[in-house]
């Protein structure tokens, strides 16, 4: 690979005595409906997420092959996400200026670009929601909350949210995984999403990425954004680990006139 390759947007584990009473049953979910409430929640949050800005800390890490730390940067950067649908053509791009910059690497250790990762809630998007398969793997309680869990996989020759850069050429990636959902509300609490083998043709071994949201409240609604998105990349010769910390979201607007002049003539 490259010098920089360019990838393209907790648990708490409880021990419970055996003689507690077993929790109820959950109501059962029909999945059509999630995934209705949730691409419509998801609508919903692209829009607000347009109209905010954050802080984004990034730490990027090269591993030995031995798991070993090899080389660490942290970067902070000014972030917000710039929207554009254009005929239904849906398109977010990130925005980032640097409050601090890393180091530069006199050695030129290759480090991983892990972006667009924040936004793997597209997978949910009217945009993207026909690209994907999902199944319902039943609820699951995290961090006090009873979700549900719903599996997802890419349908080969379909659209992807995400792709890899590499060489000057794009790859969609063939993303699977779970997300954790609120069955009432459509929000996504929670993603874990990877790779299979359908890139190992170009040397990537593995990928596996995970997105926490947070209700942050704009007006009168709580909209979950993300806090915390993880990515691990593997090759056969290098190991990558980058952590995006999403804090202090604020709302972000931009508000323009434009003034016709008129001369007079004499």
């Amino acid at each position: 690979m490259r010098n920089k390759s360019h990838l393209f947007s907790a648990g708490i584990l409880l021990t419970v005595p055996a003689l507690l009473a077993a929790a109820p049953e959950a109501t059962p979910v029909n999945l059509d409906d999630l995934l209705s409430r949730t691409s419509a929640h998801v609508t919903k949050l692209v829009d607000q997420f347009s109209n905010v800005q954050c802080l984004e800390q990034v730490e990027q890490e090269k591993l030995r092959a031995d798991g070993k730390l090899e080389r660490k940067e942290e970067s902070t950067f000014n972030y917000l996400i710039l929207l554009s649908d254009n005929a239904g053509d849906l398109s977010l791009q990130e925005s980032r200026i640097a409050v601090h910059e890393a180091k530069a690497d006199k050695k030129t250790t290759p480090m991983l670009l892990s972006n667009g990762f924040a936004t793997l809630f597209l997978v949910f998007h009217p945009a993207y929601i026909g690209s994907f398969h999902f199944t319902d793997a039943g609820p699951e309680t995290l961090n006090g909350r009873v979700l549900e869990k719903v599996g997802f996989e890419h349908v080969s020759g379909m659209r992807s949210p995400a792709a890899l850069a590499l060489r000057g050429r794009e790859y969609p990636l063939a993303l699977s995984g779970t997300a954790w959902i609120d069955p009432a509300t459509g929000d996504i609490v929670k993603i874990e999403a990877g790779i299979g083998e359908s890139l190992t043709d170009v040397g990537l071994k593995s990928l596996r990425s995970e997105i926490e949201f947070v209700p942050q409240k704009f007006g009168t609604q709580n909209y979950w954004l993300p806090s915390l998105a993880s990515v691990d990349v593997e090759t056969p010769r290098q190991h990558w680990h980058n952590t995006h910390r999403f804090t202090d979201y604020k709302a972000f607007s931009v508000s323009s006139e434009e003034h016709d002049k008129k001369v007079a003539e004499k």
